[in-house]
């Protein structure tokens, strides 16, 4: 469930833009008044937003806010400004390039997205890049690290709730012998991660806990320092349970010594519009206090103001 807070009167996307281009008016910037605004609209009304902004004032929104705003505030405005699909391309293209290269984003971005808003990912990336996701991520990775990723990024698996329980115990056995046998790369090993739908992962995944007493991830901790065995634990529970992956990610990125605003602001632009009441819920279970009161006590201005909204607890 999502937790953006949508007025019930909202208004004409003309009306907000000329009150964005107001914002913008002036010696200084009200903050105030963008946030009111963008942190209570949905994808489709923010898109007709931009629409209305560049038809009034011939100027993209994006770059309006580019050139009045900065920092993390900036970053998480920008980001949430943007079309889902169009947000993700930017951050997998972020996660290919040297010096802010994330391997966990492309997990997150492969394995939480149904396989239609993945294919519209990759459509936005090809539009805006001039080339795949595919191949950058195989021109930026190597070895077993390419072997897991590229066909992540690659497949469209089936999203129905049928479940073969034949199929789920026998490739149950096939992973426990491979886990075994530390065969952690094996190509039926990748195959099945990779291929399956969540349904029928998940039945495969239940059998293995069932019939072998652990669950996989724990087996997979063997070398907890091992980058690729990292990587596959958090596919697998990227695709089994995304609530245990995205409050470890907004836990570590608060409670390090030092935020670490692009993780915090990743998670609340992507999810806010999807599942961030689930995950809100899990932060609680884990951490014993709200998800709103920590990001408040570890962040501050209109950065805190922004998280906070799309949160669900701003002013409608």
């Amino acid at each position: 469930m999502a937790s953006l807070k949508v007025p019930t009167n909202v208004p004409l996307p003309q009306e907000d833009a000329e009150q964005l281009h107001k914002a913008f008016a002036g010696w200084g910037t009200n903050e105030k008044l963008i946030i009111s605004i963008l942190a209570h609209r949905n994808s489709a009304q923010r898109s007709l937003i931009r629409s209305a902004y560049a038809a009034a004032y011939n100027e993209d929104l994006l770059k309006a806010l580019d050139k009045e705003l900065s920092s993390d505030f900036e970053r998480v405005v920008m980001l949430w400004t943007l079309d889902p699909a169009e947000r993700d391309a930017l951050l997998a293209k972020e996660s290919t390039k040297m010096f802010t290269k994330n391997n966990w984003v492309l997990v997150e971005i492969a394995c939480t997205r149904s396989p239609l808003d993945l294919f519209k990912v990759k459509q936005a990336y090809q539009a805006r890049y001039k080339k795949s996701l595919e191949e950058d991520v195989a021109q930026h990775t190597s070895g077993d690290l390419r072997k897991l990723l590229l066909p992540l990024v690659s497949t469209f698996r089936y999203e129905g709730d049928e479940v073969n329980m034949r199929l789920a115990k026998s490739e149950a056995k096939l992973l426990h012998e491979k886990v075994s046998e530390k065969a952690f790369s094996d190509d039926d090993f990748i195959r099945i991660l990779t291929t399956r739908s969540k349904a029928q992962l998940g039945a495969t995944l239940n059998q293995y806990n069932n019939e072998y007493g652990n669950a996989i991830n724990k087996n997979l901790k063997e070398d907890s320092n091992d980058e690729y065995l990292k990587l596959l634990r958090a596919v697998i529970t990227c695709l089994t349970y995304p609530e245990k992956h995205f409050e470890k990610v907004l836990r570590l990125a608060i409670n390090k010594m030092g935020t670490d605003e692009w993780a915090l602001t990743r998670v609340v632009t992507t999810r806010t519009e999807v599942d961030m009441e689930r995950f809100k819920e899990e932060y609680q279970r884990r951490n014993s206090i709200p998800l709103h009161h920590a990001v408040a006590k570890d962040t501050s201005g209109d950065y805190e103001d922004m998280l906070v909204a799309l949160l669900g607890h701003g002013d409608v």
